[in-house]
């Protein structure tokens, strides 16, 4: 067993917190930045990225401010990771904070970093942030 080591991002994003909701908390959403197309059925999150199927259980999803899951590959290797996607706005500037939470092998760290980046720019993107 592999073992990960948790990071942190954190993303400002010139949105509102309720059209980041659709976004992070949606199949549909997802599918426009995250993943090619996004399922979801009994809790289990299903991505598709260029012919690859990736699944993911849920563990938290607060549709105002946070989802968590953990891919089942590791949970049935019994790793205690997951990947989380919070965000918060800031009450002065209105400005959305967007956290995320994942694991990576320390090999991987440096690309897992720049896989976020670039995902959190495609998002930006998506929303004209």
């Amino acid at each position: 067993m592999t073992e990960k080591i948790k990071f942190e991002l954190e993303f400002l994003l010139q949105t509102s917190g309720r059209v980041l909701e659709n976004m992070l908390f949606t199949p549909a959403g997802l599918s426009e930045w995250f993943a090619d197309d996004v399922n979801i059925k009994d809790e289990v999150l299903t991505f598709l990225w260029d012919g690859s199927t990736e699944n993911a259980r849920i563990l938290t999803k607060r549709p105002t401010d946070r989802i968590k899951w953990q891919w089942i590959t590791d949970e049935e290797e019994g790793l205690d990771t997951f990947c989380e996607l919070r965000f918060e706005v800031d009450p002065m500037t209105k400005v959305v904070i967007l956290h995320v939470t994942d694991f990576a092998e320390e090999d991987d760290m440096d690309e897992a970093t720049r896989l976020w980046e670039q995902q959190i720019g495609e998002l930006k993107r998506v929303l004209g942030a």
